[in-house]
């Protein structure tokens, strides 16, 4: 029944979206905001513009999006095909970031008072919507998952969700078909504060000095800041994402 609501709730928002304008203010380029957001050209911007929430709406559950992400992931598998094999037999890692990497919050996002990232953040409303663990998968990275373990990679996931939510991730992970990873790495409250840059490289580097001797080969994530600083990987993949903007 959950499955069924969610279908028939996303249906009326892609009618909704369907029926709007891309631009409704003909003076505000939303295309190239959206450029701007994924190029990491525009930063530290905290709600989408109200001249484009439709038009992110629309992007969003329309068919573009999945085809965006689709391209990202069929780069990643035609890029993680030519890796060899480790010669020293260091275990080769592809890291996932999971919020709107992995696990979809699109139904979270496309409630009309949350206006796909067109209001204020509201943290209390979001911790609620993750413990449902009810998130479907990001099309296309499932598939591009399943591929990279027929390649023998090491999966592992670095997500800025608590320790605390540990259990339903795991979950809801694993009803998608995420069945097995290396490591699932969730922030602690130690971590408290951190930025997710300066986390995100802890974590990878605190992988790199484990005993087994990773190599970090690929790395998807949806925001900038999943991507960039020290240990990212040989090749770093970024899925679209024009509803948030995380530091």
């Amino acid at each position: 029944m959950k499955v069924l609501s969610l279908f028939f709730f996303l249906a009326t928002i892609i009618a909704t979206c369907q029926g709007a304008s891309h631009h409704p203010n003909p003076s505000f380029d939303c295309l190239s905001w959206r450029l701007a957001v994924e190029t990491n050209n525009k930063r530290g911007w905290s709600v989408v513009p109200q001249a484009c929430v439709s038009y992110v709406g629309h992007y969003m559950l329309g068919r573009q999006y999945r085809k965006d992400v689709q391209a990202v992931a069929d780069l990643a598998y035609n890029f993680a095909k030519a890796v060899p094999l480790p010669l020293d037999l260091r275990p080769n890692v592809w890291i996932f970031d999971v919020a709107d990497t992995v696990l979809s919050n699109l139904p979270y996002y496309a409630q009309p008072d949350v206006a796909f990232g067109g209001t204020p953040f509201n943290s209390t409303k979001f911790a609620i919507w993750e413990q449902k663990g009810i998130s479907p998968a990001v099309h296309g990275i499932l598939d591009l998952y399943k591929k990279l373990q027929s390649l023998r990679f090491k999966i592992v996931f670095i997500s800025g969700r608590s320790e605390s939510l540990r259990e339903v991730t795991t979950k809801n992970l694993k009803n998608l078909g995420f069945t097995t990873w290396e490591k699932l790495i969730l922030k602690q409250t130690s971590d408290a504060g951190t930025s997710s840059q300066i986390y995100k490289e802890k974590k990878r580097n605190e992988l790199l000095a484990q005993p087994q001797r990773y190599r970090i080969v690929g790395n998807v994530g949806d925001q900038w800041s999943d991507l960039v600083g020290e240990n990212v990987g040989l090749r770093t993949f970024k899925v679209p994402n024009p509803m948030y903007y995380i530091s």
